[in-house]
């Protein structure tokens, strides 16, 4: 009759032991998907921001057209882009096209002095400051989510549940400060 109770009180550790981590699975793979959610957001801020800045750099640069167009295709790029890698590989596009649309506009005295262009440069700014912080979120709770799901025991309940790695969502560091350009 005790190893009746015996078996009966490790059977029921056993399904306390795989809900609570299946319930902790969950947990983690909602929050991976929130965290993407706020890079989204951060990422189609940015978007938005990318025309006004290309107009203000246009009105005094008009001869840089091609640097104009690329920075409009990288930008539609990023937006269609789907999955982490793709849309890694796409803001990195994004983010060199950028980078060379600020060099142009280092060589215009007037432009970097107008408000606008200044207003438009402080806010990309703090959007890139933002995207790296929704980025590191994201892959902080990627490695805690990945790390259960590989890690033994729980890799048997993740396995029941069907629970799949996440990618990290790796991106090149934008430029910090004036950028110099050789030619």
């Amino acid at each position: 009759m005790i190893a009746l109770w015996i078996i009966v009180g490790i059977a029921a550790l056993l399904l306390l032991y795989g809900v609570f981590t299946y319930n902790r699975l969950v947990r983690l793979r909602v929050r991976t998907e929130n965290a993407w959610s706020q890079i989204d957001v951060q990422l189609r801020r940015r978007y938005d921001l990318i025309p006004n800045l290309v107009e203000s750099v246009k009105g005094y640069a008009a001869h840089e057209r091609e640097l104009f167009e690329d920075v409009t295709r990288a930008r539609a790029q990023a937006q269609a882009a789907s999955g982490v890698q793709d849309q890694a590989q796409a803001e990195n596009q994004l983010t060199r096209s950028l980078s060379r649309l600020l060099a142009v506009a280092e060589n215009y005295p007037d432009l970097k002095a107008s408000q606008n262009f200044l207003a438009l440069q402080e806010e990309l700014t703090g959007t890139e400051s933002r995207i790296a912080f929704a980025r590191q979120f994201y892959n902080d709770t990627v490695q805690a989510l990945n790390t259960l799901i590989q890690s033994f025991p729980s890799r048997i309940v993740a396995g029941l549940g069907h629970f799949e790695p996440r990618e990290f969502f790796e991106i090149d560091e934008p430029a910090r400060g004036p950028v110099s350009v050789q030619f």
